[in-house]
Protein backbone atom coordinates (compact mmCIF):
# COMPACT_ATOMS: atom_id res chain seq x y z
CA UNK A 1 0.00 0.00 0.00
CA UNK A 2 1.33 3.42 -0.96
CA UNK A 3 2.00 5.84 1.86
CA UNK A 4 2.28 9.60 2.28
CA UNK A 5 4.36 11.55 4.81
CA UNK A 6 2.45 13.85 7.15
CA UNK A 7 3.78 17.15 8.51
CA UNK A 8 5.39 15.42 11.49
CA UNK A 9 7.30 13.05 9.25
CA UNK A 10 5.22 10.00 10.15
CA UNK A 11 4.12 7.55 7.49
CA UNK A 12 0.42 6.95 7.05
CA UNK A 13 -1.56 4.97 4.46
CA UNK A 14 -2.33 6.89 1.27
CA UNK A 15 -5.76 5.24 1.08
CA UNK A 16 -6.86 4.59 4.70
CA UNK A 17 -10.48 4.11 3.67
CA UNK A 18 -9.44 1.18 1.45
CA UNK A 19 -7.38 -0.68 4.06
CA UNK A 20 -10.29 -2.91 5.09
CA UNK A 21 -10.99 -4.05 1.53
CA UNK A 22 -9.83 -7.50 0.48
CA UNK A 23 -6.86 -7.66 -1.86
CA UNK A 24 -7.64 -8.10 -5.54
CA UNK A 25 -5.06 -9.58 -7.91
CA UNK A 26 -3.54 -7.11 -10.36
CA UNK A 27 -3.76 -8.61 -13.82
CA UNK A 28 -0.79 -8.61 -16.17
CA UNK A 29 -1.16 -5.93 -18.82
CA UNK A 30 -1.46 -6.98 -22.46
CA UNK A 31 1.04 -5.67 -24.99
CA UNK A 32 -1.24 -2.88 -26.17
CA UNK A 33 -1.10 -1.28 -22.71
CA UNK A 34 2.68 -1.17 -22.34
CA UNK A 35 4.16 2.35 -22.25
CA UNK A 36 7.71 3.64 -22.15
CA UNK A 37 9.17 4.85 -18.88
CA UNK A 38 9.61 8.66 -18.63
CA UNK A 39 12.97 9.90 -19.81
CA UNK A 40 12.82 12.27 -22.79
CA UNK A 41 14.50 15.71 -22.30
CA UNK A 42 11.20 17.62 -22.20
CA UNK A 43 9.99 15.47 -19.31
CA UNK A 44 12.50 16.92 -16.84
CA UNK A 45 11.85 20.48 -18.02
CA UNK A 46 8.12 20.07 -17.34
CA UNK A 47 8.84 18.46 -13.98
CA UNK A 48 11.02 21.39 -12.93
CA UNK A 49 8.34 23.98 -13.80
CA UNK A 50 5.70 22.00 -11.90
CA UNK A 51 7.95 21.60 -8.84
CA UNK A 52 9.22 25.17 -8.99
CA UNK A 53 5.67 26.53 -8.80
CA UNK A 54 4.62 24.15 -6.02
CA UNK A 55 1.89 22.63 -8.17
CA UNK A 56 0.10 19.29 -7.99
CA UNK A 57 -0.64 17.35 -11.17
CA UNK A 58 -3.16 14.61 -11.74
CA UNK A 59 -0.51 13.02 -13.95
CA UNK A 60 1.44 12.09 -10.80
CA UNK A 61 -1.35 11.75 -8.24
CA UNK A 62 -3.49 9.45 -10.40
CA UNK A 63 -0.47 7.48 -11.68
CA UNK A 64 -1.41 8.22 -15.30
CA UNK A 65 0.23 5.83 -17.78
CA UNK A 66 0.71 8.67 -20.27
CA UNK A 67 2.87 10.89 -18.04
CA UNK A 68 6.06 10.15 -19.99
CA UNK A 69 4.54 11.09 -23.33
CA UNK A 70 2.67 14.18 -22.12
CA UNK A 71 5.44 15.69 -19.98
CA UNK A 72 7.96 15.11 -22.76
CA UNK A 73 5.72 17.32 -24.92
CA UNK A 74 5.58 19.98 -22.19
CA UNK A 75 1.97 19.09 -21.32
CA UNK A 76 0.76 18.64 -17.76
CA UNK A 77 -2.71 18.53 -16.20
CA UNK A 78 -2.82 20.76 -13.12
CA UNK A 79 -4.75 19.50 -10.11
CA UNK A 80 -5.93 22.38 -7.96
CA UNK A 81 -7.31 22.65 -4.41
CA UNK A 82 -4.74 20.31 -2.89
CA UNK A 83 -3.80 16.66 -3.24
CA UNK A 84 -6.28 15.19 -0.74
CA UNK A 85 -9.80 14.28 -1.85
CA UNK A 86 -12.92 14.05 0.32
CA UNK A 87 -14.29 11.13 -1.72
CA UNK A 88 -13.21 7.49 -1.72
CA UNK A 89 -13.89 6.26 -5.25
CA UNK A 90 -12.84 2.64 -5.70
CA UNK A 91 -10.93 3.33 -8.92
CA UNK A 92 -8.96 6.43 -7.95
CA UNK A 93 -5.33 6.68 -6.81
CA UNK A 94 -5.62 10.18 -5.32
CA UNK A 95 -5.24 10.22 -1.53
CA UNK A 96 -8.39 10.52 0.60
CA UNK A 97 -8.69 12.41 3.87
CA UNK A 98 -9.16 15.85 5.37
CA UNK A 99 -7.86 18.46 2.91
CA UNK A 100 -5.85 21.55 3.78
CA UNK A 101 -7.45 25.00 3.43
CA UNK A 102 -7.41 26.49 -0.05
CA UNK A 103 -4.27 28.39 -1.01
CA UNK A 104 -5.25 31.87 -2.28
CA UNK A 105 -1.96 32.13 -4.21
CA UNK A 106 -2.69 29.01 -6.27
CA UNK A 107 -4.57 30.68 -9.17
CA UNK A 108 -1.62 33.02 -9.80
CA UNK A 109 0.93 30.19 -9.53
CA UNK A 110 -1.01 28.00 -11.97
CA UNK A 111 -1.39 30.89 -14.40
CA UNK A 112 2.33 31.72 -14.22
CA UNK A 113 3.26 28.08 -14.90
CA UNK A 114 0.91 27.93 -17.90
CA UNK A 115 2.50 31.08 -19.33
CA UNK A 116 6.05 29.84 -18.75
CA UNK A 117 5.28 26.49 -20.36
CA UNK A 118 3.79 28.31 -23.35
CA UNK A 119 0.77 26.04 -23.42
CA UNK A 120 -1.64 26.36 -26.32
CA UNK A 121 -4.21 24.34 -24.33
CA UNK A 122 -4.31 23.56 -20.63
CA UNK A 123 -6.44 21.13 -18.62
CA UNK A 124 -7.24 22.06 -15.02
CA UNK A 125 -8.77 19.45 -12.74
CA UNK A 126 -9.17 19.09 -8.97
CA UNK A 127 -9.89 16.83 -6.06
CA UNK A 128 -13.44 16.75 -4.69
CA UNK A 129 -13.87 19.32 -1.91
CA UNK A 130 -17.12 18.39 -0.20
CA UNK A 131 -15.82 20.26 2.86
CA UNK A 132 -16.24 23.63 1.12
CA UNK A 133 -19.59 25.40 1.00
CA UNK A 134 -19.33 25.88 -2.77
CA UNK A 135 -17.31 22.75 -3.50
CA UNK A 136 -14.43 24.95 -4.63
CA UNK A 137 -16.36 26.60 -7.45
CA UNK A 138 -15.08 30.13 -6.75
CA UNK A 139 -11.50 28.82 -6.68
CA UNK A 140 -11.99 27.08 -10.02
CA UNK A 141 -13.35 30.28 -11.52
CA UNK A 142 -10.41 32.27 -10.11
CA UNK A 143 -7.93 29.88 -11.75
CA UNK A 144 -9.65 30.27 -15.15
CA UNK A 145 -9.63 34.07 -14.86
CA UNK A 146 -5.96 34.12 -13.80
CA UNK A 147 -4.93 32.00 -16.79
CA UNK A 148 -6.93 34.24 -19.14
CA UNK A 149 -5.02 37.26 -17.83
CA UNK A 150 -1.54 35.68 -17.84
CA UNK A 151 -1.85 33.70 -21.06
CA UNK A 152 -4.77 35.00 -23.18
CA UNK A 153 -3.87 32.82 -26.17
CA UNK A 154 -4.22 29.58 -24.16
CA UNK A 155 -7.47 27.64 -24.49
CA UNK A 156 -8.70 26.32 -21.16
CA UNK A 157 -10.34 22.99 -20.40
CA UNK A 158 -11.60 22.30 -16.89
CA UNK A 159 -12.38 18.87 -15.43
CA UNK A 160 -14.55 19.59 -12.43
CA UNK A 161 -16.05 17.74 -9.47
CA UNK A 162 -19.81 17.11 -9.51
CA UNK A 163 -20.63 19.88 -6.97
CA UNK A 164 -23.09 17.47 -5.37
CA UNK A 165 -25.47 19.24 -2.95
CA UNK A 166 -23.83 22.62 -3.58
CA UNK A 167 -25.74 25.83 -4.44
CA UNK A 168 -26.63 26.25 -8.09
CA UNK A 169 -24.99 29.68 -8.07
CA UNK A 170 -21.67 27.92 -7.38
CA UNK A 171 -22.00 25.91 -10.60
CA UNK A 172 -22.98 29.05 -12.52
CA UNK A 173 -19.88 30.87 -11.27
CA UNK A 174 -17.65 28.24 -12.90
CA UNK A 175 -19.64 28.29 -16.14
CA UNK A 176 -19.54 32.08 -16.28
CA UNK A 177 -15.75 32.09 -16.00
CA UNK A 178 -16.09 30.83 -19.59
CA UNK A 179 -13.61 27.98 -19.97
CA UNK A 180 -13.38 26.75 -23.55
CA UNK A 181 -14.29 23.20 -22.52
CA UNK A 182 -16.27 22.17 -19.42
CA UNK A 183 -15.52 18.52 -18.63
CA UNK A 184 -17.05 16.36 -15.96
CA UNK A 185 -16.58 12.60 -16.16
CA UNK A 186 -19.43 10.17 -15.59
CA UNK A 187 -16.68 7.55 -15.07
CA UNK A 188 -18.83 4.41 -15.39
CA UNK A 189 -22.30 3.10 -16.12
CA UNK A 190 -25.15 3.77 -13.62
CA UNK A 191 -25.30 0.15 -12.39
CA UNK A 192 -21.71 0.33 -11.13
CA UNK A 193 -21.92 3.64 -9.27
CA UNK A 194 -22.45 2.13 -5.82
CA UNK A 195 -19.33 -0.09 -5.83
CA UNK A 196 -17.15 2.20 -7.99
CA UNK A 197 -18.24 5.78 -7.30
CA UNK A 198 -20.25 5.58 -4.06
CA UNK A 199 -20.00 9.27 -3.16
CA UNK A 200 -21.48 10.41 -6.47
CA UNK A 201 -24.85 10.17 -8.20
CA UNK A 202 -25.07 9.40 -11.92
CA UNK A 203 -28.00 11.69 -12.68
CA UNK A 204 -26.51 14.56 -10.69
CA UNK A 205 -23.38 14.35 -12.86
CA UNK A 206 -25.47 14.17 -16.01
CA UNK A 207 -27.53 17.16 -14.89
CA UNK A 208 -24.38 19.19 -14.23
CA UNK A 209 -23.32 18.76 -17.86
CA UNK A 210 -26.81 19.63 -19.03
CA UNK A 211 -26.81 22.84 -16.96
CA UNK A 212 -23.63 24.02 -18.65
CA UNK A 213 -25.37 23.90 -22.03
CA UNK A 214 -28.49 25.57 -20.63
CA UNK A 215 -26.46 28.43 -19.18
CA UNK A 216 -24.03 28.84 -22.08
CA UNK A 217 -24.94 26.96 -25.27
CA UNK A 218 -21.64 28.03 -26.90
CA UNK A 219 -19.49 26.33 -24.27
CA UNK A 220 -18.20 22.89 -25.27
CA UNK A 221 -18.97 20.09 -22.84
CA UNK A 222 -17.06 16.85 -22.43
CA UNK A 223 -17.35 13.65 -20.42
CA UNK A 224 -15.67 10.28 -20.21
CA UNK A 225 -15.99 6.76 -18.91
CA UNK A 226 -13.69 3.87 -18.09
CA UNK A 227 -14.34 0.38 -19.41
CA UNK A 228 -13.13 -2.95 -18.10
CA UNK A 229 -15.01 -2.67 -14.79
CA UNK A 230 -17.73 -5.17 -15.65
CA UNK A 231 -20.03 -3.00 -17.77
CA UNK A 232 -21.92 -4.39 -20.76
CA UNK A 233 -21.68 -2.91 -24.26
CA UNK A 234 -25.37 -1.99 -24.15
CA UNK A 235 -24.78 -0.02 -20.94
CA UNK A 236 -21.94 1.94 -22.55
CA UNK A 237 -24.19 2.77 -25.50
CA UNK A 238 -26.91 3.96 -23.10
CA UNK A 239 -24.42 6.27 -21.38
CA UNK A 240 -23.55 7.69 -24.81
CA UNK A 241 -27.25 8.36 -25.44
CA UNK A 242 -27.60 10.01 -22.01
CA UNK A 243 -24.62 12.24 -22.74
CA UNK A 244 -26.01 13.29 -26.10
CA UNK A 245 -29.40 14.02 -24.50
CA UNK A 246 -27.56 16.33 -22.09
CA UNK A 247 -25.85 18.05 -25.04
CA UNK A 248 -22.36 16.67 -24.40
CA UNK A 249 -20.03 17.45 -27.32
CA UNK A 250 -16.89 15.39 -26.59
CA UNK A 251 -16.50 11.86 -25.22
CA UNK A 252 -13.47 9.90 -23.99
CA UNK A 253 -13.42 6.14 -23.39
CA UNK A 254 -10.39 4.44 -21.85
CA UNK A 255 -9.31 1.25 -20.10
CA UNK A 256 -9.55 1.16 -16.31
CA UNK A 257 -6.20 0.33 -14.72
CA UNK A 258 -6.10 -0.86 -11.11
CA UNK A 259 -3.73 1.31 -9.01
CA UNK A 260 -3.26 -1.12 -6.09
CA UNK A 261 -4.60 -4.43 -4.77
CA UNK A 262 -7.01 -2.46 -2.55
CA UNK A 263 -8.71 -0.75 -5.49
CA UNK A 264 -11.54 -2.10 -7.62
CA UNK A 265 -10.36 -5.11 -9.63
CA UNK A 266 -10.17 -5.11 -13.41
CA UNK A 267 -12.92 -7.25 -14.89
CA UNK A 268 -11.14 -7.54 -18.23
CA UNK A 269 -8.82 -5.75 -20.64
CA UNK A 270 -10.89 -4.40 -23.51
CA UNK A 271 -9.30 -5.09 -26.89
CA UNK A 272 -8.37 -2.14 -29.15
CA UNK A 273 -10.86 -3.41 -31.75
CA UNK A 274 -13.67 -2.90 -29.23
CA UNK A 275 -12.48 0.63 -28.55
CA UNK A 276 -12.55 1.28 -32.28
CA UNK A 277 -16.12 0.00 -32.42
CA UNK A 278 -17.09 2.33 -29.53
CA UNK A 279 -15.49 5.21 -31.43
CA UNK A 280 -17.54 4.51 -34.53
CA UNK A 281 -20.76 4.22 -32.51
CA UNK A 282 -20.04 7.49 -30.68
CA UNK A 283 -19.38 9.35 -33.93
CA UNK A 284 -22.62 7.98 -35.36
CA UNK A 285 -24.46 9.32 -32.30
CA UNK A 286 -23.24 12.84 -33.09
CA UNK A 287 -20.32 13.57 -30.75
CA UNK A 288 -18.08 16.29 -32.20
CA UNK A 289 -14.92 14.72 -30.81
CA UNK A 290 -14.32 11.10 -29.80
CA UNK A 291 -11.23 9.59 -28.19
CA UNK A 292 -11.55 5.86 -27.58
CA UNK A 293 -8.51 3.66 -26.96
CA UNK A 294 -6.94 1.63 -24.15
CA UNK A 295 -4.71 4.53 -23.08
CA UNK A 296 -7.26 7.31 -23.55
CA UNK A 297 -7.58 9.61 -20.54
CA UNK A 298 -9.55 12.85 -20.19
CA UNK A 299 -6.60 15.11 -20.88
CA UNK A 300 -4.56 12.85 -23.17
CA UNK A 301 -4.18 14.69 -26.51
CA UNK A 302 -6.88 17.12 -25.34
CA UNK A 303 -5.06 20.09 -26.84
CA UNK A 304 -4.50 18.41 -30.20
CA UNK A 305 -8.12 17.25 -30.34
CA UNK A 306 -9.44 20.72 -29.54
CA UNK A 307 -7.13 22.36 -32.07
CA UNK A 308 -8.33 19.99 -34.79
CA UNK A 309 -11.95 20.78 -33.97
CA UNK A 310 -11.29 24.51 -34.13
CA UNK A 311 -9.46 24.15 -37.46
CA UNK A 312 -12.32 22.11 -38.93
CA UNK A 313 -14.84 24.72 -37.83
CA UNK A 314 -12.81 27.56 -39.33
CA UNK A 315 -12.55 25.64 -42.58
CA UNK A 316 -16.31 25.07 -42.70
CA UNK A 317 -16.99 28.75 -41.94
CA UNK A 318 -14.58 29.81 -44.71
CA UNK A 319 -16.41 27.63 -47.23
CA UNK A 320 -19.86 28.85 -46.14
Amino acid sequence: MAVVIDTLGAKRPRHPEKQSRPDSPILRKPEWLRVRAPGAPGYNATKEIVKGHGLVTVCEEAACPNIGECWSKNHATMMIMGETCTRACAFCNVATGKPDPLDPTEPARVADAVAKMGLAHVVITSVDRDDLADGGAAHFAAVVRAIREASPQTTIEILTPDFLRKPLDAVYEVIEARPDVFNHNLETVPRLYLPIRPGARYYNSLRLLERVKERDPQQFTKSGIMVGLGEAKEEVMQVMDDMRSAGVDFITIGQYLQPTRKHAPIDRFVHPDEFKAYEEIARAKGFLMVSSSPLTRSSHHAGEDFARLQAARREREARA
